[in-house]
């Protein structure tokens, strides 16, 4: 008699997870969710996303980068630019943009990853510092080569296509990548190569090629990112891709805990609503003094928690079954 398969806990999580989303979705639909909340939950959906890249290739494979927010750009401007050539396409207008900023910030990583991945630790971060100046160089002077992109002064008119339901469906998606490529064979490859690279060389593994691989994907997930940023506030401006925005990033990976997913979505919501939720709460008087709050806080957790909210643990539910009984 063939034994019926049980509805494991990770199952039911994920059914969890899908119906408050759409419950969520059918308030936004019903008016019961004013615009203002609705972009605070877009944006830490987008902020996830592009953390969730980092995370791969920094807390999985451990290149430590400092240009994440170039490829978050690139993946903005190019998403932007498609939806302007295509202006009746309606609702296929935005999968398109999507599609073609993280296949161009995927290109672009692969072309700088290949000579700049042998490099490690401090070394590599400078190098993808050097990167992020350029394509924020390049983003001020945009307009000398495509008017449209506005330059220093920034690229304006996009339309507003990101919703509530995208950001969702896509950070679902992204997560549950994620999970299944950092629990797959390349994702064992890739934390032995974080653990030792010359010990994984040892055994076979091909550190460039893996290194690479990271490093597209990551940087594919901050196009996609970017894309939706752009058609979510409808303006562009090169200071938003700066290297500040990256050490953003960088902070919400570790505070979360490099190489855990669980951490970086609890760590990514929490900055977006807490930047957010500040903004609301605190007078206007004292706007200035909420951006003295998240160094606290990020000083409060390295203390409780030097490795992170989550460390590198997961929560049960994205654990394959044979890791959970470990």
């Amino acid at each position: 008699m063939k034994k019926v398969r049980e509805i494991g806990p990770g199952w039911w999580a994920l059914v969890i997870i899908v119906f408050f989303l759409l419950l969520l979705q059918g308030l936004i639909i019903a008016g019961l969710v004013n615009p203002y909340i609705q972009t605070i939950l877009c944006y830490a959906g987008v902020v996830v996303i592009s953390a969730l890249g980092l995370n791969l290739i920094y807390g999985y494979t451990g290149q430590f980068s400092l240009g994440h927010a170039a490829f978050y750009g690139i993946g903005a401007y190019t998403s932007a630019l498609i939806t302007r050539l295509l202006p009746g396409w309606g609702f296929f207008a935005l999968p398109l943009g999507l599609v073609a900023g993280a296949l161009v910030a995927g290109v672009i990583a692969f072309l700088i990853g290949l000579p700049i991945l042998r490099l490690k630790s401090d070394y590599l971060g400078i190098a993808t510092l050097g990167f992020g100046m350029i394509m924020n160089v390049l983003f001020k002077n945009s307009d000398k080569v495509f008017k449209v992109m506005g330059g220093a002064a920034g690229m304006r008119g996009i339309a507003r296509l990101t919703t509530f339901l995208w950001v969702a469906v896509i950070a679902v998606l992204a997560v549950v990548m994620l999970r299944n490529l950092v629990f797959s064979a390349v994702g064992r490859a890739l934390v032995s190569i974080r653990e030792d690279e010359l010990a994984a060389e040892a055994v076979g593994i091909d550190s460039t090629r893996y290194k690479t691989l990271g490093f597209v994907i990551g940087c594919m997930l901050a196009g996609i990112a970017g894309g939706l940023y752009a058609h979510l506030y409808t303006y562009l401006n090169p200071d938003n891709f700066d290297f500040l925005k990256s050490i953003d990033v960088l902070l919400i990976v570790v505070i979360g805990g490099l190489g855990s997913i669980s951490g970086t979505v609890i760590a990514g919501v929490g900055w977006a609503l807490l930047l957010e939720g500040l903004r609301i709460v605190l007078p206007s008087a004292v706007q200035e003094w909420r951006m003295v709050v998240y160094p606290l806080v990020l000083i409060v957790i390295m203390l409780v928690r030097s490795g992170g909210i989550m460390g590198r643990n997961e929560f049960d539910f994205l654990k394959p079954a044979d890791y959970r009984r470990r």
